[in-house]
């Protein structure tokens, strides 16, 4: 086999191929943010290597010699396929399914409306969302990552902290119009949700004897759902009510908030931790619940 020839420093190569793009040492050098002078030596020696003059200077500026027009298309066109090449490998790894399991509420209010933007940053991957208020087995299921809303003591896995929510009231416009003081909730239906619990708030808000009367859902999208439908007030939390808030289709009737007990946590497998399809969904959500936040 031909022994291969040396090559130039690559360094060297991607100074030039700037220069020759901008003909111009000063553009170059703002781009590699760099020097001039840097982008002059680094040109220099690459003539020297090569033993030939690559630029030339004319009343108009900076010209290409014949060699280095030639140079350049080479340097330029295999830079652009060294990219090309890094980028698909770089998505190799992507390629794939990734299962991930979480509460209805959270992939009815948070995951799904948004899912758009995931599938435009990842297209080769095939995300699959399973629910279940139900904690999921991830080593027996097959399930790859789990959003799960809890204390965080998930013994044997990898746990990282998402978000810890407010707490506060939310209803329809029309009931809102009807509640002036946070008493004022005794003549109405409080709509209840088994994830959370009225006493904290009342309590803060001074009005612990009220009572809570009304309809109590298993999951949180249904109990946000009956209050945008007129049927009560119920409590909203931080990123689960922050698309119908947004909207308009829900209200805070008062200000006042109480921080969640549980928070959201971000669960898989140690030796899974590093995948580079957990890991793109892990910046995702993250980045995610920071802009509902």
């Amino acid at each position: 086999m031909a022994k291969m020839r040396r090559l130039p420093s690559l360094h060297a190569l991607k100074v030039f191929e700037a220069a020759a793009r901008h003909l111009s040492f000063t553009r170059a050098a703002s781009e590699l943010c760099v020097t001039q002078g840097a982008v002059s030596q680094q040109v220099k020696l690459l003539e020297d290597q090569t033993g030939v003059l690559l630029f030339k200077r004319s009343g108009r500026g900076l010209l290409l010699t014949d060699a280095g027009q030639e140079l350049a298309r080479g340097v330029g066109d295999a830079l652009a396929g060294l990219a090309r090449c890094l980028e698909r490998v770089s998505r190799q790894d992507l390629a794939g399914p990734l299962a991930v399991t979480t509460m209805p509420s959270f992939a009815a209010k948070v995951l799904v409306p948004r899912l758009g933007s995931f599938i435009e940053a990842y297209p080769q991957i095939e995300l699959r969302i399973h629910t279940s208020s139900e904690v999921v087995d991830l080593r027996s299921s097959g399930i790859d990552v789990a959003i799960r809303h809890g204390a965080g003591h998930y013994p044997g896995l990898h746990v990282e902290h998402l978000f810890r929510e407010e707490i506060f009231p939310v209803c329809s416009p029309a009931v809102a119009a009807r509640l002036n003081h946070p008493a004022d909730l005794a003549n109405v239906p409080l709509i209840r949700d088994q994830d959370v619990e009225w006493a904290p708030w009342l309590a803060m808000a001074g009005c612990p004897g009220i009572t809570p009367h009304g309809p109590a859902f298993q999951d949180t999208h249904l109990a946000l759902q009956a209050a945008i439908d007129g049927q009560g007030v119920t409590l909203g939390r931080t990123v689960v009510a922050a698309a119908d808030l947004a909207a308009g289709r829900l209200v805070r009737p008062f200000p006042q908030g109480v921080s969640a007990p549980i928070g959201y946590w971000f669960v898989c497998l140690p030796e899974r931790a590093g995948h580079p399809r957990i890991a793109a969904f892990r910046a995702w959500i993250d980045h995610l619940l920071k802009r509902i936040a």
